[in-house]
């Protein structure tokens, strides 16, 4: 068996048209675990890019072509986020505001101090890894949630909505065993463990 644990490591991708820059960082990231791609340009990067590939994307604010700034900002766009590390010789605050409020977890200026930069990638790779189990999360919860049949569906939104067999057994004409009975069934499709699961679980489905 394919031992495959080293293609599961997160993966920094580094964006600069510097080459000098891009070997080193790479240098930097790999000599702590960290695979690592470069690209030196948005264009290059998009041409190869796997938004499956978990990690971050450590990403120089001037590039020729679309602006590191631009990129950054219709990534956050973007069905799929990734968290991204700006970087560049020249930050000012206007810049460094646009970038944080487009969600960059941090905006470091060149030089970059090597201990500066692993903290903001290791913070990036972990909000990417908490965004990731979050979309894997509610698409578990949305593929149980269609397996429920529409009765089961209904008692789902009378119970998140507060309330007790009793009011739900009236509101749907039901017998309150019955209810019962189809909420059990909806409870242990959805895998819910408790009400305030259930809610959770659904907030963002209905």
């Amino acid at each position: 068996m394919i031992d495959d644990r080293k293609n599961r490591r997160p993966t920094v991708i580094v964006i600069d048209d510097d080459h000098s820059v891009r070997e080193a960082l790479k240098g930097l990231f790999e000599s702590v675990g960290l695979s690592a791609e470069t690209h030196g340009s948005v264009k290059g990067f998009i041409a190869a890019d796997d938004p499956e590939k978990a990690g971050c994307i450590v990403l120089d604010i001037r590039l020729p072509g679309q602006s590191g700034l631009e990129f950054q900002e219709a990534l956050s766009q973007s069905d799929l986020p990734r968290s991204v590390v700006l970087i560049s010789a020249h930050v000012d605050v206007p810049m460094a505001v646009r970038a944080m409020k487009a969600g960059a977890i941090d905006v470091l200026s060149k030089p970059v101090r090597e201990q500066d930069l692993l903290e903001a990638v290791n913070r990036a790779i972990a909000n990417d890894a908490a965004r990731r189990e979050e979309r894997t999360s509610k698409t578990s919860a949305r593929t149980r949630y269609t397996s429920l049949t529409e009765r089961e569906r209904q008692i789902l939104t009378l119970v998140i909505a507060g309330k007790l067999n009793k009011q739900i057994a009236a509101e749907l004409q039901l017998a309150e065993p019955t209810v019962k009975l189809h909420r059990g069934h909806m409870m242990r499709k959805m895998k819910a463990t408790s009400v305030a699961h259930l809610v959770k679980m659904t907030d963002a489905l209905l």
